[in-house]
């Protein structure tokens, strides 16, 4: 399957320059958080395929949800047999409707665990902060939590996807990378790339 992932940045390529030719083979969008709903919906619009999303940090400016597309936030969600976990928003660093603790992290994945057992898991995990030593850094407001290193080791997806950290940031943070077996995207600005599932 080929997906578009987008994140915290609104590309120009695909916003203001936007052609099919560019999003070629794209079979589904997945937005990591932090951008506008009209952004979501030009995409959802413009491709024509379903559109997954989970809230960022600072998307507490939303007036409503963005037609047309799916929140998995806080959900397990399945999409042409492809199992996703969604828990959007940040390390708690100032008030916020999408900022958590470590603890308040740890107790929406632990309300998600029924469905988990039942369906035995998850390909795909779709978050807005990255998971701990894992394209974070030591600041509280750019740094991941440790519970999704719980759920990468436990459940081994596929993939892991996330947004937060803007590759702009430094010259070594990766857009794709392996963390024993599972595929991380830096969903940031955007990233299309394939994966077997």
């Amino acid at each position: 399957m080929r997906i578009l992932a987008v994140s915290d940045i609104e590309s120009k390529s695909l916003y203001d320059f936007f052609s099919p030719e560019k999003v070629e083979g794209v079979e589904l969008i997945i937005g990591c958080g932090d951008l506008r709903e009209e952004y979501l919906e030009f995409l959802v619009t413009m491709m024509n395929v379903p559109l997954l999303y989970i809230h960022g940090n600072h998307d507490d400016h939303f007036k409503r949800e963005p037609e047309g597309c799916v929140c998995i936030d806080d959900k397990f969600y399945e999409y042409k047999g492809i199992r996703f976990v969604g828990l959007g928003g940040s390390f708690r660093y100032r008030d916020g409707k999408y900022m958590y603790t470590e603890g308040e992290m740890k107790r929406r994945i632990f309300k998600l665990m029924p469905k988990l057992l039942f369906h035995k898991g998850f390909d795909v995990l779709v978050t807005h902060c990255p998971a701990r030593h894992l394209n974070d850094f030591d600041t509280i407001t750019h740094r991941g939590f440790d519970c999704f290193n719980r759920l990468l080791e436990k459940y081994k997806p596929k993939l892991f996807m996330h947004g937060h950290i803007h590759r702009n940031y430094g010259a070594r943070i990766p857009q794709k990378s392996d963390h024993n077996g599972t595929l991380v995207i830096n969903a940031s600005d955007y990233c299309i790339f394939d994966i077997d599932i």
